[in-house]
Protein backbone atom coordinates (compact mmCIF):
# COMPACT_ATOMS: atom_id res chain seq x y z
CA UNK A 1 0.00 0.00 0.00
CA UNK A 2 2.74 2.21 0.81
CA UNK A 3 4.10 1.83 -2.94
CA UNK A 4 0.46 2.89 -4.15
CA UNK A 5 0.60 5.87 -1.64
CA UNK A 6 3.54 7.34 -3.11
CA UNK A 7 2.56 6.59 -6.68
CA UNK A 8 -0.46 8.65 -5.88
CA UNK A 9 1.18 11.30 -4.37
CA UNK A 10 3.20 11.86 -6.98
CA UNK A 11 0.70 11.81 -9.69
CA UNK A 12 -0.78 14.26 -7.53
CA UNK A 13 1.88 16.66 -7.36
CA UNK A 14 2.24 16.24 -11.25
CA UNK A 15 -1.38 17.40 -11.66
CA UNK A 16 -1.31 20.11 -9.82
CA UNK A 17 2.11 21.46 -11.41
CA UNK A 18 -0.05 21.02 -14.52
CA UNK A 19 -2.96 22.48 -14.29
CA UNK A 20 -1.00 25.85 -12.18
CA UNK A 21 1.09 26.63 -14.94
CA UNK A 22 -0.90 28.95 -17.20
CA UNK A 23 0.91 27.80 -20.02
CA UNK A 24 0.08 24.13 -19.61
CA UNK A 25 -3.61 24.73 -19.10
CA UNK A 26 -3.39 26.48 -22.37
CA UNK A 27 -1.44 23.41 -24.00
CA UNK A 28 -4.19 21.24 -22.93
CA UNK A 29 -7.55 23.06 -23.57
CA UNK A 30 -6.76 26.00 -26.71
CA UNK A 31 -4.70 24.06 -29.16
CA UNK A 32 -6.96 20.74 -29.65
CA UNK A 33 -9.86 22.49 -29.95
CA UNK A 34 -8.35 24.94 -32.22
CA UNK A 35 -6.76 22.37 -34.52
CA UNK A 36 -9.71 20.11 -34.28
CA UNK A 37 -11.78 22.82 -35.96
CA UNK A 38 -9.43 23.88 -38.27
CA UNK A 39 -8.62 20.58 -39.24
CA UNK A 40 -12.05 19.24 -39.29
CA UNK A 41 -13.08 22.29 -41.71
CA UNK A 42 -10.19 22.99 -43.64
CA UNK A 43 -8.35 19.50 -44.14
CA UNK A 44 -10.54 17.77 -47.01
CA UNK A 45 -9.47 15.75 -50.09
CA UNK A 46 -12.88 17.21 -51.40
CA UNK A 47 -13.11 20.00 -54.01
CA UNK A 48 -15.79 22.11 -53.94
CA UNK A 49 -16.87 25.77 -56.31
CA UNK A 50 -14.15 25.17 -58.60
CA UNK A 51 -13.71 28.28 -60.41
CA UNK A 52 -15.18 27.43 -64.12
CA UNK A 53 -14.75 30.15 -66.89
CA UNK A 54 -17.43 29.15 -69.68
CA UNK A 55 -16.41 29.53 -73.72
CA UNK A 56 -19.49 28.37 -74.99
CA UNK A 57 -19.47 29.46 -79.70
CA UNK A 58 -22.53 27.24 -79.93
CA UNK A 59 -25.28 28.43 -78.03
CA UNK A 60 -27.36 25.98 -78.59
CA UNK A 61 -29.86 23.43 -76.80
CA UNK A 62 -27.24 20.82 -76.41
CA UNK A 63 -24.87 22.69 -75.11
CA UNK A 64 -26.72 24.92 -72.83
CA UNK A 65 -27.84 21.73 -71.42
CA UNK A 66 -23.88 20.38 -71.11
CA UNK A 67 -23.21 23.91 -69.39
CA UNK A 68 -26.88 23.26 -66.91
CA UNK A 69 -25.22 20.10 -65.86
CA UNK A 70 -22.24 22.19 -64.66
CA UNK A 71 -24.08 24.79 -63.30
CA UNK A 72 -26.14 22.31 -60.80
CA UNK A 73 -22.70 20.65 -59.98
CA UNK A 74 -21.79 21.28 -56.19
CA UNK A 75 -17.82 20.98 -57.50
CA UNK A 76 -17.95 24.00 -59.66
CA UNK A 77 -18.64 27.52 -60.04
CA UNK A 78 -19.18 29.54 -63.27
CA UNK A 79 -17.51 32.95 -62.64
CA UNK A 80 -16.54 34.07 -66.60
CA UNK A 81 -18.57 34.11 -69.57
CA UNK A 82 -15.49 34.24 -72.33
CA UNK A 83 -16.67 35.98 -75.31
CA UNK A 84 -12.96 34.76 -77.45
CA UNK A 85 -10.08 32.85 -77.17
CA UNK A 86 -7.91 35.88 -75.91
CA UNK A 87 -9.92 35.63 -72.98
CA UNK A 88 -8.77 32.65 -71.99
CA UNK A 89 -4.95 32.88 -71.35
CA UNK A 90 -4.90 35.44 -68.69
CA UNK A 91 -7.99 33.67 -66.78
CA UNK A 92 -5.54 31.12 -66.23
CA UNK A 93 -2.57 32.30 -65.85
CA UNK A 94 -4.04 35.04 -63.34
CA UNK A 95 -5.21 31.76 -60.94
CA UNK A 96 -9.19 33.45 -62.32
CA UNK A 97 -10.03 30.40 -63.01
CA UNK A 98 -8.97 26.55 -62.54
CA UNK A 99 -10.76 25.62 -65.23
CA UNK A 100 -12.10 26.68 -68.73
CA UNK A 101 -15.17 24.88 -70.52
CA UNK A 102 -15.03 25.31 -74.18
CA UNK A 103 -17.98 24.22 -76.23
CA UNK A 104 -17.34 24.42 -80.29
CA UNK A 105 -19.77 26.06 -82.14
CA UNK A 106 -21.04 23.07 -84.06
CA UNK A 107 -21.22 20.94 -81.27
CA UNK A 108 -25.28 21.23 -80.91
CA UNK A 109 -25.63 20.12 -84.41
CA UNK A 110 -23.69 16.76 -83.97
CA UNK A 111 -25.07 15.99 -80.81
CA UNK A 112 -28.29 16.08 -82.58
CA UNK A 113 -27.06 13.51 -85.59
CA UNK A 114 -25.47 11.39 -83.29
CA UNK A 115 -21.87 12.28 -84.32
CA UNK A 116 -18.97 12.86 -81.95
CA UNK A 117 -19.13 16.32 -80.50
CA UNK A 118 -15.65 16.99 -78.91
CA UNK A 119 -15.66 19.44 -75.80
CA UNK A 120 -12.30 20.81 -74.88
CA UNK A 121 -11.45 21.28 -71.34
CA UNK A 122 -8.67 23.71 -70.38
CA UNK A 123 -7.39 23.04 -66.78
CA UNK A 124 -4.84 24.78 -64.81
CA UNK A 125 -2.03 22.16 -64.30
CA UNK A 126 0.09 23.74 -61.50
CA UNK A 127 -0.98 21.55 -58.90
CA UNK A 128 -1.36 18.17 -60.69
CA UNK A 129 -3.71 16.85 -57.97
CA UNK A 130 -6.16 19.59 -58.07
CA UNK A 131 -5.83 19.06 -61.82
CA UNK A 132 -6.80 15.93 -61.68
CA UNK A 133 -9.93 16.28 -58.90
CA UNK A 134 -11.30 18.90 -61.43
CA UNK A 135 -10.93 16.63 -64.50
CA UNK A 136 -12.69 13.20 -62.96
CA UNK A 137 -15.49 15.84 -61.81
CA UNK A 138 -15.79 17.21 -65.38
CA UNK A 139 -15.26 13.93 -67.06
CA UNK A 140 -18.20 12.09 -64.58
CA UNK A 141 -20.84 15.44 -65.78
CA UNK A 142 -20.05 14.77 -69.38
CA UNK A 143 -20.95 11.04 -69.01
CA UNK A 144 -24.41 11.67 -67.23
CA UNK A 145 -24.88 14.36 -69.92
CA UNK A 146 -24.13 11.65 -72.65
CA UNK A 147 -26.65 9.36 -70.98
CA UNK A 148 -29.28 11.30 -70.51
CA UNK A 149 -29.10 12.71 -74.02
CA UNK A 150 -28.49 9.45 -76.03
CA UNK A 151 -31.67 8.05 -73.90
CA UNK A 152 -33.90 10.55 -74.20
CA UNK A 153 -32.86 10.85 -78.31
CA UNK A 154 -33.35 7.25 -78.37
CA UNK A 155 -29.78 6.57 -79.26
CA UNK A 156 -27.40 3.89 -78.91
CA UNK A 157 -25.86 3.84 -75.41
CA UNK A 158 -23.09 2.97 -74.13
CA UNK A 159 -22.83 -1.15 -73.86
CA UNK A 160 -22.16 -1.86 -70.47
CA UNK A 161 -23.39 0.62 -67.50
CA UNK A 162 -20.99 0.69 -64.67
CA UNK A 163 -22.96 1.29 -60.95
CA UNK A 164 -20.84 2.85 -58.01
CA UNK A 165 -21.38 1.27 -54.49
CA UNK A 166 -18.41 3.18 -51.86
CA UNK A 167 -18.75 0.50 -48.39
CA UNK A 168 -18.15 2.18 -45.49
CA UNK A 169 -18.14 6.03 -46.65
CA UNK A 170 -21.38 5.82 -49.30
CA UNK A 171 -21.08 9.75 -50.11
CA UNK A 172 -17.03 9.26 -50.69
CA UNK A 173 -16.63 12.44 -47.95
CA UNK A 174 -12.58 12.69 -47.61
CA UNK A 175 -13.77 14.30 -43.49
CA UNK A 176 -14.89 10.98 -43.08
CA UNK A 177 -11.52 9.89 -43.32
CA UNK A 178 -9.73 12.55 -41.93
CA UNK A 179 -11.49 13.29 -38.49
CA UNK A 180 -10.99 10.11 -37.15
CA UNK A 181 -7.06 10.11 -37.72
CA UNK A 182 -7.15 13.74 -36.19
CA UNK A 183 -8.14 11.99 -32.64
CA UNK A 184 -5.00 10.24 -32.63
CA UNK A 185 -3.02 13.03 -34.19
CA UNK A 186 -4.28 15.77 -31.36
CA UNK A 187 -4.61 12.47 -28.64
CA UNK A 188 -0.54 12.60 -28.70
CA UNK A 189 0.37 15.80 -29.32
CA UNK A 190 -0.92 17.06 -26.18
CA UNK A 191 0.14 13.39 -24.24
CA UNK A 192 3.79 13.69 -25.64
CA UNK A 193 4.34 17.14 -24.98
CA UNK A 194 2.79 16.92 -20.95
CA UNK A 195 4.84 14.22 -20.43
CA UNK A 196 8.23 15.45 -22.83
CA UNK A 197 8.22 17.92 -19.94
CA UNK A 198 7.14 16.41 -16.83
CA UNK A 199 11.34 15.56 -15.85
CA UNK A 200 12.33 18.45 -17.52
CA UNK A 201 10.66 20.28 -15.50
CA UNK A 202 11.82 19.20 -12.01
CA UNK A 203 15.34 20.00 -13.24
CA UNK A 204 15.05 23.44 -14.75
CA UNK A 205 13.27 24.12 -11.12
CA UNK A 206 15.65 22.87 -9.35
CA UNK A 207 13.27 20.08 -7.67
CA UNK A 208 14.87 17.07 -9.22
CA UNK A 209 17.53 16.64 -6.21
CA UNK A 210 14.56 17.43 -3.63
CA UNK A 211 12.54 14.34 -5.59
CA UNK A 212 15.45 11.95 -5.08
CA UNK A 213 15.92 12.09 -1.61
CA UNK A 214 12.28 11.21 -1.03
CA UNK A 215 11.15 7.58 -0.58
CA UNK A 216 10.57 7.09 -3.97
CA UNK A 217 12.33 4.56 -5.85
CA UNK A 218 13.30 5.77 -9.77
CA UNK A 219 10.76 3.25 -10.88
CA UNK A 220 7.87 4.65 -8.69
CA UNK A 221 8.73 7.97 -9.78
CA UNK A 222 8.64 6.68 -13.42
CA UNK A 223 4.98 5.69 -12.89
CA UNK A 224 4.14 8.37 -10.68
CA UNK A 225 5.24 10.77 -13.89
CA UNK A 226 3.31 8.24 -16.20
CA UNK A 227 -0.14 8.16 -14.91
CA UNK A 228 -0.97 12.07 -15.52
CA UNK A 229 -0.01 11.87 -18.97
CA UNK A 230 -2.54 8.83 -19.01
CA UNK A 231 -5.13 10.31 -17.61
CA UNK A 232 -5.23 13.69 -19.61
CA UNK A 233 -4.87 11.83 -22.69
CA UNK A 234 -7.72 9.77 -22.11
CA UNK A 235 -9.99 12.80 -21.13
CA UNK A 236 -8.74 14.79 -24.20
CA UNK A 237 -9.06 11.68 -26.37
CA UNK A 238 -12.75 11.48 -25.49
CA UNK A 239 -13.45 14.82 -26.00
CA UNK A 240 -12.22 15.16 -29.32
CA UNK A 241 -14.06 12.00 -30.02
CA UNK A 242 -17.06 13.70 -28.61
CA UNK A 243 -16.81 16.48 -31.17
CA UNK A 244 -16.13 14.55 -34.17
CA UNK A 245 -19.38 12.48 -33.09
CA UNK A 246 -21.90 14.86 -32.23
CA UNK A 247 -20.29 18.30 -34.11
CA UNK A 248 -19.48 16.51 -37.64
CA UNK A 249 -21.57 13.56 -37.75
CA UNK A 250 -18.77 11.05 -37.83
CA UNK A 251 -20.22 7.92 -37.62
CA UNK A 252 -19.25 5.49 -34.97
CA UNK A 253 -20.25 2.40 -35.73
CA UNK A 254 -17.80 -0.25 -33.64
CA UNK A 255 -17.45 -1.44 -30.31
CA UNK A 256 -16.75 1.67 -27.48
CA UNK A 257 -14.64 -0.85 -25.79
CA UNK A 258 -12.49 -2.04 -28.90
CA UNK A 259 -11.78 1.96 -29.25
CA UNK A 260 -10.51 2.70 -25.43
CA UNK A 261 -8.62 -0.36 -26.18
CA UNK A 262 -6.53 1.06 -28.86
CA UNK A 263 -6.60 4.26 -27.12
CA UNK A 264 -5.20 3.11 -23.61
CA UNK A 265 -2.10 0.89 -25.74
CA UNK A 266 -1.07 4.16 -27.72
CA UNK A 267 -1.57 6.56 -24.71
CA UNK A 268 0.93 3.51 -22.90
CA UNK A 269 3.47 4.07 -26.00
CA UNK A 270 3.05 7.83 -26.24
CA UNK A 271 3.56 7.89 -23.01
CA UNK A 272 6.92 6.00 -22.77
CA UNK A 273 8.26 8.31 -25.83
CA UNK A 274 7.59 11.01 -23.94
CA UNK A 275 9.30 9.92 -20.28
CA UNK A 276 12.24 9.19 -23.11
CA UNK A 277 12.60 12.62 -24.12
CA UNK A 278 11.99 14.02 -21.29
CA UNK A 279 14.94 11.66 -19.03
CA UNK A 280 17.14 13.32 -21.99
CA UNK A 281 16.43 16.95 -21.93
CA UNK A 282 17.65 18.99 -19.41
CA UNK A 283 15.28 21.61 -19.65
CA UNK A 284 11.75 22.08 -20.27
CA UNK A 285 13.10 24.01 -24.22
CA UNK A 286 14.69 21.02 -24.81
CA UNK A 287 11.88 18.79 -24.32
CA UNK A 288 9.90 20.56 -26.18
CA UNK A 289 11.76 20.30 -29.40
CA UNK A 290 12.54 16.86 -28.51
CA UNK A 291 8.33 15.86 -28.49
CA UNK A 292 8.60 18.16 -31.79
CA UNK A 293 11.16 16.30 -33.68
CA UNK A 294 9.18 13.16 -32.65
CA UNK A 295 5.73 14.49 -33.73
CA UNK A 296 6.42 15.46 -37.28
CA UNK A 297 7.92 11.71 -38.90
CA UNK A 298 5.27 9.83 -36.46
CA UNK A 299 2.67 11.58 -38.09
CA UNK A 300 4.46 11.49 -42.20
CA UNK A 301 4.95 7.77 -41.04
CA UNK A 302 1.09 7.13 -39.86
CA UNK A 303 -0.29 7.40 -43.10
CA UNK A 304 -2.79 9.78 -41.83
CA UNK A 305 -2.44 12.13 -45.12
CA UNK A 306 -0.47 9.60 -47.78
CA UNK A 307 -0.86 6.19 -47.85
CA UNK A 308 2.05 3.51 -46.58
CA UNK A 309 2.09 1.76 -49.61
CA UNK A 310 3.18 5.04 -51.99
CA UNK A 311 6.33 4.80 -49.37
CA UNK A 312 9.41 3.18 -50.29
CA UNK A 313 10.48 -0.06 -48.85
CA UNK A 314 12.68 1.03 -46.34
CA UNK A 315 10.54 3.83 -45.37
CA UNK A 316 7.55 1.84 -44.95
CA UNK A 317 9.73 -0.80 -42.64
CA UNK A 318 9.97 2.23 -40.36
CA UNK A 319 6.42 2.85 -40.26
CA UNK A 320 6.11 -0.53 -37.89
CA UNK A 321 8.13 1.69 -35.07
CA UNK A 322 5.61 4.13 -35.16
CA UNK A 323 2.81 3.96 -33.18
CA UNK A 324 0.53 6.10 -34.73
CA UNK A 325 0.13 3.58 -37.48
CA UNK A 326 -1.77 1.24 -35.58
CA UNK A 327 -3.58 3.66 -33.92
CA UNK A 328 -5.53 5.44 -36.86
CA UNK A 329 -6.32 1.70 -37.75
CA UNK A 330 -8.28 1.27 -34.99
CA UNK A 331 -9.86 4.59 -35.15
CA UNK A 332 -10.87 4.47 -39.04
CA UNK A 333 -11.98 0.50 -38.27
CA UNK A 334 -13.69 1.37 -35.48
CA UNK A 335 -15.53 4.50 -36.73
CA UNK A 336 -16.38 3.15 -40.62
CA UNK A 337 -16.50 0.12 -40.36
CA UNK A 338 -17.39 -1.31 -36.43
CA UNK A 339 -14.21 -3.31 -36.29
CA UNK A 340 -14.46 -5.05 -32.96
CA UNK A 341 -11.84 -6.06 -30.47
CA UNK A 342 -10.75 -9.46 -32.27
CA UNK A 343 -10.60 -7.76 -35.86
CA UNK A 344 -8.06 -4.79 -34.25
CA UNK A 345 -5.58 -7.55 -32.29
CA UNK A 346 -3.03 -7.42 -34.80
CA UNK A 347 -2.99 -3.71 -33.96
CA UNK A 348 -3.28 -3.83 -30.35
CA UNK A 349 0.11 -6.12 -29.79
CA UNK A 350 3.10 -3.86 -31.38
CA UNK A 351 1.37 -0.65 -29.37
CA UNK A 352 1.61 -2.74 -26.06
CA UNK A 353 4.81 -3.92 -27.30
CA UNK A 354 6.31 -0.62 -28.39
CA UNK A 355 4.68 0.97 -25.13
CA UNK A 356 6.60 -1.55 -23.02
CA UNK A 357 9.92 -0.76 -25.00
CA UNK A 358 9.51 3.10 -24.18
CA UNK A 359 8.82 3.00 -20.79
CA UNK A 360 11.56 0.19 -20.21
CA UNK A 361 14.18 2.52 -21.75
CA UNK A 362 12.72 5.33 -20.27
CA UNK A 363 13.30 3.79 -16.91
CA UNK A 364 16.68 3.35 -17.91
CA UNK A 365 17.34 6.39 -18.76
CA UNK A 366 16.18 7.67 -15.75
CA UNK A 367 18.10 5.83 -13.29
CA UNK A 368 21.42 6.38 -15.44
CA UNK A 369 20.60 10.26 -15.73
CA UNK A 370 19.70 10.52 -12.15
CA UNK A 371 22.92 12.40 -11.28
Amino acid sequence: MSILHHIFALATKEFLAVLRDRRSRFVLIGPPIIQLLIFGYAATFDLNNIPLGIYNEDNGAASRELISHFRGSPHFQIIKRVERDAEITPLIDGRQTLMVLHVGPRFSAKMERGDTAPVQVIVDGRNSNTAMLALNYARSIVLDFNRKWSGRKGQAGPPAHLQVRAWFNSNLESRWFIIPGIVGLLTLVVTLVITALSVAREREADTFDQLLVTPLRPTEILIGKALPGMVIGIIEGSFIILVAVVWFDIPLRGNLGALYLGLFLFLLSAVGVGLMISSLAITQQQGLLGAFLFLVPAVILSGFATPIANMPQVVQTLTYLDPLRYFLIVLRGVFLEGSSIELLTDQYWPMALIGLCSLALAGWLFRHRMY
